[in-house]
């Protein structure tokens, strides 16, 4: 492998990686603003309580992204190729499903989305650089 196929290699990592870390924080700030916007506008709902089973769920789907930022830099071309297009689908069906129709969290979902729409295209494009 020549030194350009090694930078190509190391870029597409870093890009994955980098893409990941900004789906991460928009999703941590789409809630935030949703749990703000809640607390303000009084629409809490009190006595309401979400199983633990649902909240581990939650979190599984959440831990997605995180992990991602990692996978993408650390593991092998064909298993971080296909983690990083599942993890998107997985990741993007989340957002659509999961989210409120608030400008707030559509703001933050489109930025999340446009960012998975690349991961998804710079993984779906990747080809191997060991052949």
């Amino acid at each position: 492998m020549d030194a350009k196929e090694k930078n190509n290699k190391l870029d597409i990592k870093v890009k994955l990686s980098t893409l990941w870390i900004v789906v991460m924080i928009n999703v941590a700030m789409a809630d935030i603003f949703n749990f703000m916007m809640d607390l303000m506008s009084g629409n809490t709902t009190p006595g309401v309580q979400v199983p633990q089973i649902g909240m581990l769920i939650f979190a599984i789907i959440m831990e997605i992204p995180i992990v991602m930022i990692l996978f993408s830099r650390v593991l092998k071309y064909s298993a971080n190729r296909w983690a990083n297009i599942i993890a998107g689908v997985i990741t993007t069906a989340f957002i659509i499903l999961g989210g409120s129709l608030n400008l707030v969290y559509l703001f933050f979902a489109t930025v999340e989305i446009v960012c998975i729409a690349f991961i998804i295209g710079y993984a779906w494009k990747w080809t191997n650089p060991e052949v």
